[in-house]
């Protein structure tokens, strides 16, 4: 590899190096101890310890090129290499190109400055692609040099970042190096001729966390199968952890969860994956989740400036985020004030006159915002006018509407842009909300509770006059404290559209709903059967969703969102969630809202696995562990939290709380997003805490909990007693205390509002590992107990079988960017059917396996295997078809074991195979190897012949129901050619050949007798009986002589072999029954297999 120049003084480094070549401007030498017999001795092992704790590149690349200049004692040195072949191949390079040069200047100084200036030509031009996006692309050079010196990994292995750190082997640190690639965590150490080498692969990785005790001040925990793994020392801590989360979980996604990484194509292709762009997309995550912006902003600015405040009189400081069509605000206590500001509605970007540099932005309304103290306002002015003279060209709809928002009220801003598609649209869409429709609000009757209703619509509206109205609304403290009261039933819909982000969805796409609702009209499918079935058990006490009025909305609305996202379609839960919507957003908003909350709010809730409710309910037994430390000493199993607390999550509470409380938790959730549910269900368990304590079992404690729902009350509701579902006033005098669900959720925000949205964000990524290894785990015991019935093997045996079958289909997916097996995987599918292996694949698992990987026809072998387990012609194979032909090889008697050869060499398994590369021998290429697994009979064999011609056997002999197919003469062949493959170099070698001989002569004697006395009058030849029956080197022309006569054979009637006889035959000698009888440890096999499946793949 060529190396920056660098200066280095020789008469420090003669110890270290030894002179190999040189000539007047250049010397070749090679690090001490490299190459030696026995390393070097004392001085070889100090100087590997030195490069190791000192980070040389010596330790990787023991040879090096300087440039020197007549004297001077300054050398620079320009090439390292990691093997003689390596810097041999640039010393060449040098006296062919540079030698001849060198002559033609007069001073040293220019020499010097020629052959540096050539160097970094042949750097630029070698990294131009590779790393021109790393910070400094000389030292990730050298780094990517010694990573895959170290490891040899494929060169498709991205190395992503590496940092200096220490591993703790018990209680002893080791110093080395830690490298973070797409599908590896990697680490090395070389201490005192004591060499530490680890690969961790990503998608192995079940526990990721940062840890701190008394040794450790502050370390990085990796649970990895069982083993534990801790490193320390690092520089920035967080950062590092943060890229290895960030790997983890993009490596789980890939493998394990296909559903949710198919809706991400940033990172599809893992060769694109570099360090900033992790860390660039760790921010964009948060920015968009904060903001609840569309999944498809990414952050591409933050500038840390003033916001002027105009109602507080006050500049306050945080940060402007701007992405695509958005530019946001949030002070450095996210709580204090934020804005959000799609620059459709904006009209201009300006400056302002004075040295503030200050950027003033107009937006429709007749509303400015002051952004002052920004580093290059200028620029980001420049900037500002390109995107807003884009983004208005795209909605020229939404201004005309949004101009009017003063009078109207921003709820009222997209029936315009949607009401020509809607005019269109074959069957009528609700422009109101249920409850309007239901309850309205009688203004003559006024009661208490619909005074106290007007007088939170009144502080709203003084909010609105103060903090603005709309999607730029600025969202402070106030408008926290008025959410955590109840929203009034007339805003909610509005307010909803607002916080979740929905309306931005809304505004962008115009008739979209109306569109998707005429297109999902009359489809049948699973989704619209559970739709169907689902429909009146949403809400059925409310008169909403006794009338068609509401069922028919609630229908178009679920079957719209079923067509928009198949992958989700429908799950239960979201019948319950969007009735809720429909009674106070108008059809098309409740559609958005849905949208904005499967897609956003709730990612991965609504799948078939519920990944993210079991997420966020790990994450929710953390935080009781925190929060409620007595809690969980009191529950000997958390489990009890995950089973009782899942309709919490999935439901928002709907399920569990009367309706009228259970919108003031949807108003929160909105507002605060899963945060509020969180807080919301430690203040019950909080609430319940002696109740809770006193349990003796989980029954009661449900019990407890159930009791407690029914008696949460909302005393403010102005709902009639028609629709409400809590206890009645008349109750009151009941043992159970009422609770009000304003003040339980005034009192959760009290109390657990220190909650940061950037910990959740943490703990969700730390816990969707732990989620989805313990959903594999499942899988994979359900898969063991299912095979196990069917095979001898051991379950431990079975259990690290399918480690290494699991792993064998991940290797060959880790390089592969569009791999055709992955596609395959499906969650939803049987346990068993989840993970397939294609030919290839199993071939590998073949030579790491099979007790007759051995045989010169291994791959023919696998091939024919492969075949045989094939059933369905689908060209994959599961667990269980894989694990039983293993179990035959490994556990099977003398008769199974012979018949399974004896089905490899007959259709449907069996395939003329030839191999293009004479060279090669038996050897297959992939190509090859993929062409014959998808031939299924197609050529010279006729299937269907020897289909009906098993029929015929099984129906002539229906008491042994086992018979086979008979075996032709050319199968016969390759079948006496296996055997003969399989006892070379067998300590009775020599005894088995003669043993086959004599075999195979004895048959084609009786199948000669036999077909003469079925044709009297054939004139048929009679195949010479003498067959060699020694071993050795005769064995060859017992080959030759089976070979010659198969030609003259062809052209008489085919010979053809009973299983049976085979079978007969061979028990008669000894030396074969003893060699496939003879006991195999599979234990061995297995670990073998474990320690070189990888290895197999890298260059060490």
């Amino acid at each position: 590899m060529w190396l920056k120049p660098e200066e280095v003084l020789l008469k420090n480094a003669l110890k270290l190096w030894l002179m190999e070549r040189s000539n007047d401007y250049f010397v070749l030498q090679r690090r001490r101890g490299y190459g030696e017999e026995g390393g070097g001795g004392l001085t070889g092992l100090l100087v590997g310890t030195l490069d190791s704790v000192l980070d040389s590149t010596a330790k990787v690349a023991p040879f090096r090129i300087l440039h020197q200049t007549p004297d001077s004692q300054v050398y620079l040195s320009i090439a390292c290499g990691a093997n003689r072949e390596e810097i041999t191949k640039h010393w060449d390079w040098l006296e062919q190109n540079i030698m001849k040069t060198l002559s033609v200047f007069d001073s040293n100084e220019d020499i010097t400055n020629f052959v540096q200036g050539k160097i970094r030509g042949l750097i630029a031009e070698e990294g131009k692609h590779s790393f021109a996006k790393e910070d400094d692309p000389e030292k990730f050079r050298e780094a990517l040099l010694k990573f895959e010196k170290s490891f040899g990994l494929p060169e498709q292995e991205k190395l992503v970042t590496y940092y200096s750190c220490s591993y703790w082997k018990g209680r002893v640190p080791c110093q080395g190096w830690l490298y973070l690639s797409t599908n590896f965590l990697s680490f090395y150490s070389f201490l005192l001729g004591s060499e530490i080498k680890l690969i961790i692969s990503w998608d192995a990785v079940s526990k990721l966390e940062k840890t701190s005790n008394v040794i450790l001040t502050e370390s990085i925990h990796v649970c990895s199968q069982g083993e534990d793994y801790y490193f320390s020392m690092f520089l920035h801590t967080n950062q590092t952890y943060l890229l290895m989360e960030q790997l983890a979980n993009y490596a789980v996604r890939r493998l394990f969860d296909k559903e949710t990484f198919d809706n991400d194509p940033i990172l599809d292709d893992p060769l694109q994956i570099t360090k900033r762009g992790l860390e660039n997309r760790a921010h964009s995550e948060q920015f968009i989740a904060f903001f609840r912006l569309p999944k498809e902003e990414t952050l591409k600015e933050v500038h840390e400036c003033f916001l002027w405040v105009p109602f507080s009189h006050f500049n306050t400081h945080g940060k402007m985020c701007i992405s695509e069509n958005y530019i946001c605000f949030a002070s450095q206590d996210g709580s204090l004030c934020s804005v959000i500001i799609p620059l459709r509605e904006v009209l201009a970007a300006d400056k302002t006159d004075d040295s503030s540099q200050s950027v003033i932005i107009s937006i429709k309304g007749k509303t400015a915002f002051r952004f002052s103290e920004v580093k290059d306002s200028e620029q980001l002015i420049a900037k500002l006018r390109l995107k807003c003279g884009t983004a208005s060209s795209q909605c020229d709809i939404s201004t005309e509407v949004a101009i009017t928002s003063d009078s109207t009220g921003p709820s009222d801003n997209f029936e315009v842009q949607s009401l020509t598609c809607q005019k269109e649209c074959s069957k009528a869409v609700n422009t109101e909300a249920l409850m309007t429709v239901f309850h309205p609000q009688n203004l003559e009757t006024l009661n208490s509770k619909m005074l106290k209703e007007k007088m939170k619509e009144q502080s709203w509206n003084i909010l609105f006059s103060e903090c603005g109205r709309g999607v730029t609304m600025f969202r402070t403290r106030k408008t926290r404290h008025l959410v955590v009261r109840g929203i009034p039933e007339t805003l909610r819909g509005e307010l909803w559209m607002l916080f979740s982000g929905a309306v931005n969805d809304m505004a962008t796409n115009p008739g979209y709903y109306a569109e998707v609702v005429e297109k999902s009209l009359g489809t049948c499918n699973l989704a619209t059967e559970e739709i169907e079935r689902d429909l009146r058990r949403s809400l059925p006490e409310h008169p909403a969703f006794q009338s068609d009025t509401g069922i028919s909305a609630l229908r178009r609305v679920l079957t719209a969102y079923a067509y928009r996202n198949p992958k989700i379609g429908y799950c239960q839960a979201m019948n319950i969630l969007t009735s809720v919507l429909l009674l106070y957003a108008k059809e098309e908003e409740a559609f958005w809202l849905l949208v904005a909350v499967c897609e956003r709010m709730l990612p991965d809730y609504f799948n078939r696995r519920i990944i993210g409710a079991l997420v966020d309910q790990a994450v929710f037994e953390e935080l009781i562990r925190d929060h409620l430390p007595q809690l969980t000493e009191h529950m000997t199993d958390m489990t009890f939290f995950s089973s009782v607390s899942l309709s919490w999550f999935l439901t928002l509470f709907i399920s569990v709380l009367p309706i009228e409380s259970a919108v003031n938790v949807v108003d929160c959730f909105f507002y605060d997003g899963i945060k509020a549910i969180l807080q919301l269900g430690l203040a019950i368990l909080d609430y319940n805490l002696d109740k809770l304590l006193t349990c003796k079992d989980d029954a009661e404690a449900v019990t407890a909990l159930n009791r407690f729902f029914d008696n949460v009350t909302n005393k403010d509701s102005p709902l009639p007693s028609s629709v409400r579902q809590g206890s009645n006033e008349s109750d009151e005098k009941s043992s159970h205390i009422k609770v009000d669900i304003t003040d339980l959720i005034r009192e959760s925000n009290e109390k657990y509002g220190n909650i940061r949205y950037e910990d959740i964000y943490s703990m969700r990524c730390q816990n969707r590992l732990y989620v989805i290894q313990t959903l594999e785990e499942t899988t994979k015991q359900n898969v063991l107990r299912v095979v196990s019935q069917d095979v001898k093997l051991k379950l431990h045996e079975l259990d690290e079988l399918y480690v290494i079958f699991k792993k064998e289909l991940f290797l060959s997916c880790y390089w592969c960017l569009s791999c055709p097996v992955l596609k395959h995987h499906d969650p939803s599918l049987p346990y068993l059917e989840q993970y397939q292996i294609d030919c290839q694949q199993f071939r590998m698992l073949y030579h790491l396996l099979s007790p007759w990987a051995h045989s010169a026809n291994k791959d023919s072998l696998a091939l024919w295997t492969f075949r045989l387990l094939d059933e369905n012609s689908d060209c994959l194979i599961n667990f269980k078809e894989f694990s039983s032909a293993i179990d035959i090889m490994y556990n099977g008697s003398f008769t199974e074991k012979l018949k399974l050869l004896f089905k490899l060499h007959i259709p449907p398994a069996y395939t003329e195979v030839k191999s293009k590369d004479s060279s090669k021998g038996d050897e297959l290429s992939m190509e090859e190897l993929l062409y014959f697994s998808q031939l299924h009979g197609k050529g010279k064999i006729d299937i269907q012949a020897y289909l009906s011609q098993w029929q015929d056997e099984l129906l002539k002999k229906e008491e042994n129901i086992k018979d086979l197919p008979r075996m032709n003469q050319s199968q016969f062949i390759q079948f006496s050619k296996t055997l003969y493959n399989l006892f070379h170099e067998d300590p009775e070698e020599e005894a088995l050949y003669q043993a086959i001989a004599i075999v195979t002569s004895l048959l084609l004697r009786m199948e000669e007798v036999g077909r003469k006395l079925h044709s009297p009058t054939s004139s048929a030849k009679a195949v010479p009986g003498i067959v060699c029956a020694s071993g050795g080197p005769n064995e060859r022309k017992t080959e030759s002589h089976l070979e010659k006569n198969s030609s003259s054979l062809r052209e008489e009637p085919q010979w053809s072999f009973a299983f049976e006889q085979i079978l007969a035959s061979l028990l008669n000698e000894p030396a074969v029954v003893r060699f496939f009888e003879k006991p195999i440890d599979l234990k061995v096999k297995l670990e073998n297999a474990k320690t070189s499946q990888l290895r197999s793949r890298t260059k060490m």
